[in-house]
């Protein structure tokens, strides 16, 4: 009746060649794996979220523009938030740096900060002088 008559009373096996597992070590022969690699990483990206960017109006560009030149004619520091595109996905983020500017380049459209970063001007939402 039972095929394991023969075997049911003898030890049970171990290598002599290789050292005993820990339950641990064969629990994680069994633990799950990630099927789909760069799954998690795809749903996070879905996930994170950006913003359009703001049309503003002449009064407003005219505003940023005179700010910008007094800025630069008084050495004051400013705060410029500005928008940044997202490289992978439409739309993108609202930044605000403060600093000093170092240069407004005209050829390029850019705006540099003493830190070295440069800001696109047409990216300027909004400056204001700091006291």
């Amino acid at each position: 009746m039972n095929d394991h008559h023969n075997i049911i009373d003898h030890p049970h096996y171990q290598s002599k060649k290789r050292p005993h597992m820990t339950m641990i070590n064969r629990a994680a022969q069994f633990a799950p794996f990630a099927a789909l690699t760069g799954y998690e990483e795809d749903i996070e990206e879905t996930q994170r979220l950006t913003v359009d960017k703001i049309t503003i109006e002449n009064d407003a560009a005219n505003e940023i523009d005179r700010n910008l030149r007094l800025a630069m004619l008084s050495h004051k520091p400013v705060t410029i938030t500005h928008f940044l595109p997202d490289p992978l996905k439409p739309g993108g983020s609202y930044l605000t740096i403060s600093g000093l500017i170092y240069k407004i380049d005209l050829h390029e459209n850019v705006v540099i900060m003493e830190d070295g970063s440069a800001i696109l001007l047409y990216n300027i939402y909004d400056v204001s002088l700091e006291p």
